[in-house]
């Protein structure tokens, strides 16, 4: 046994190797920073651009375009990021090196300007490339001659993913929607800064292991893999006319994830020339992309003996309905977001904004006090080996405690007031004929004339600040519908007042007067719904395996089904919470915290049978094309799950906001249902392997 693994087993942390907690708060911060990022992209797009906190206004449409390409190559990098560690860096400094690109990017995306988002989106993406597969390569190589405890580490590793996207979501969504954009953005920057720096210092840590590749590495072949099946994958090499697909097929994709954006944002289509009457150019040519595929696909395995092409075609199979699962799925990062925003009535209040404020802090402080005990554990065995890294761990979580206690006292000193306004009173004649009355409020800018129907509307604020009643103060819109408003202090009032002037726009500003005190609301974020996903996952994960490690186990397929058809039931819920809502309506949050408790299950159930099928299906040869294969179909789910997303203004505008929601339901459930049924087909291709 290498002599760097057996010291490394000297130093246990919950029974475990320290090195692996080190990889554990790696991630950590690098998932932090991810969903942190993630969770306000979205939103800062489509926020309007004059209001409480400004964004830049863009379309839904345009704003799932940029993101659904940015989501689509986070899975395509790390392909060529594992290449890249495997033959010149070596792991651990492909993980280094990975996470300071994307501190790069952090801190470019803070800046706001286009240019800066751009640059950061696309350091953030190489970035990944270069970190994704390798933190996880480097678990793999501590556990050689240790394989039983494997299993183990991955699920401690896990929950550490889970940590990070839990916090992230939570500190960079509450620093951008109370304070800035740049603050959130920013936050996510600092904490993978200092995660890369931890990594780097726990270097004496693990001698040789991730280190730069050599002669004696060793390729392991897959269990599966028999001596008359490695002959005959010897005697199918990739081909010349495969390679050229293959280069074909790739240039096409990554021009389409690229033209997208940029035919919907700048007005460039590099592929207009190929338009087919109402079909646009980028499609023509991904379709002549896929059909190029499946010949590669369809050549490849024919080559093959009969057990292993059918066991090729199961993968592919699963691999088919892998994205159905992403497409919709992943709309939490997309409509779910603006959902939650414009749709979703956020303010609690009597006993509902206690409870909430009560689990709120436990939700927040006890994870975090259990990841400290654990950083107290790797303090305890490391300290004398690797002193700096542990130190740039207190200060981390020594920063992540004053964020959380700042963040607890402001909601906890937070006050609810009814504010009084002055408004225009319009009435027109819906298509029916039938008279609607609506108020625009007066403005600092808005020039009141003769004919004008002014009157008194009254709304509530939820701020940190005593106000008394009759205090004067200037509100603003919080949202894009312009239904809920946040007071402009002098900093955020001159702010205000300077954006407009440049847009030489209406400025929003309207004075108020409070008329009532009401210490007993909370207005919810819209990042903190995301923060629910992980939280399931933490508690319902250990029912899930001991349910799959019981004589009860479903199939793969089974499994597959029933992910989908779970995951699908929370857009229904979702579907059924907004049918027949009207403008300026909000839907009870209820629906969607069970909304994303179904996704979570549906998640759970689907998320075994994924990679482990790549070593398990597939021969050692096409191990690495169909691993490329399997990212393949989660970037088209991403990419897909934005494009669909983007779409939510304009299905609700034609429709309505529940038949937007029944896509996502009808879907994955007819995907479900025909998956289950293939399960006999599929149990026979796979040739005994579960």
């Amino acid at each position: 046994m290498n002599t760097d693994i057996e010291n490394l087993f000297k130093d246990k942390v919950l029974g475990h190797p320290g090195g692996l907690f080190v990889l554990f708060f790696t991630e950590m911060w690098e998932r932090f920073s991810f969903y942190g990022m993630r969770v306000l992209l979205i939103n800062f797009l489509t926020m309007a651009a004059i209001g409480y906190n400004p964004g830049w206004e863009w379309t839904a449409e345009n704003a799932g375009a940029l993101f659904g390409t940015y989501a689509m190559l986070l899975y395509i990098t790390p392909i060529l990021g594992g290449i890249i560690a495997d033959k010149l860096t070596g792991y651990r400094w492909a993980v280094v090196i990975g996470a300071f690109i994307m501190t790069l990017g952090h801190i470019s995306m803070a800046l706001e300007t286009e240019f800066s988002l751009y640059l950061g989106l696309a350091l953030l993406v190489i970035g990944t490339g270069f970190f994704k597969p390798n933190i996880t390569s480097i678990i793999s190589e501590m556990y050689k001659g240790n394989e039983g405890k494997k299993d183990g580490a991955y699920t401690l590793f896990y929950m550490g993913v889970n940590a990070g996207a839990f916090f992230g979501m939570m500190l960079c969504g509450y620093l951008a929607e109370r304070i800035g954009w740049s603050w959130g953005f920013g936050l996510a920057g600092v904490f993978m800064l200092l995660g890369t720096l931890q990594f780097w210092l726990a270097k004496p840590l693990f001698g040789k292991i991730g280190g730069t590749p050599g002669e004696q590495d060793i390729v392991e072949v897959p269990e599966n893999q028999t001596k008359e099946e490695e002959e005959v994958n010897k005697l199918n090499p990739f081909t010349t006319f495969d390679k050229i697909l293959i280069t074909v097929c790739s240039i096409v994709g990554l021009g389409y994830a690229l033209n997208d954006p940029l035919s919907k944002i700048a007005g460039i289509d590099m592929f207009s020339a190929l338009q087919m009457g109402s079909m646009e150019g980028q499609y023509v040519a991904i379709i002549f992309a896929l059909f190029l595929f499946l010949i590669l696909v369809i050549g490849r395995i024919a080559r093959y003996t009969r057990v292993i092409r059918d066991r090729m075609i199961a993968f592919i199979i699963f691999a088919f309905f892998t994205v159905f699962f992403w497409m919709s799925f992943e709309q939490g990062a997309t409509s779910l977001i603006i959902f939650a925003r414009d749709s979703v009535d956020r303010v609690l209040s009597g006993n509902q904004a206690l409870i909430f404020n009560i689990v709120n802090i436990l939700l927040t402080v006890v994870p975090l006090g259990i990841i400290s005990w654990v950083l107290y554990l790797l303090w305890k065995k490391t300290f004398y080996k690797i002193p700096g890294s542990n130190i740039v761990l207190v200060i981390c979580f020594t920063l992540m405690w004053g964020i959380v206690g700042w963040m607890l006292n402001r909601d906890m000193n937070t006050s609810a007031y009814d504010i009084t306004y002055s408004a225009v009173q319009k009435t027109t004649t819906d298509a029916e004929g039938k008279p609607t009355v609506s108020y625009v409020p007066i403005t600092e800018n808005y020039v009141v004339s003769e004919s004008d129907v002014v009157v008194e509307q009254v709304t509530k604020i939820t701020e940190p600040y005593d106000f008394k009643v009759g205090d004067e103060i200037f509100i603003i819109n919080k949202d894009k519908e312009g239904t809920a408003f946040g007071y402009l202090d002098p900093d955020r009032l001159n702010s205000a007042r300077n954006n407009t002037a440049v847009k030489d726009q209406n400025n929003g500003i309207i004075k108020a007067r409070i008329s009532e005190i009401k210490n007993d609301e909370v207005e919810i974020t819209v990042s903190w719904f995301s923060i629910l996903n992980s939280f399931f996952i933490i508690a319902f994960a250990s029912f899930f395996s001991k349910w799959f490690e019981s004589k009860y186990n479903p199939s793969a397929a089974m499994k597959y089904g029933l992910g989908l058809i779970i995951m699908a039931l929370g857009f229904g819920l979702l579907a059924w919470g907004s049918y027949g809502i009207q403008d300026g309506v909000k839907v009870s949050m209820i629906w969607l915290i069970f909304a994303y408790m179904f996704h979570t299950l549906g998640e759970l159930c689907l998320s075994p049978v994924g990679l482990s099928y790549v070593s398990k299906l597939v021969p050692a040869r096409m191990i690495a094309f169909m691993f490329g294969m399997w990212y393949l179909a989660i970037a088209i789910g991403n990419k897909l799950a934005a494009v669909f997303g983007g779409q939510i203004e304009n299905i609700t505008a034609k429709y309505d906001l529940s038949t937007f929601f029944l896509i996502f339901t009808i879907v994955p459930i007819v995907a479900g249902i025909l998956i289950i049924f293939l399960n006999p087909v599929l149990k026979k291709l796979m040739h005994g392997i579960r």
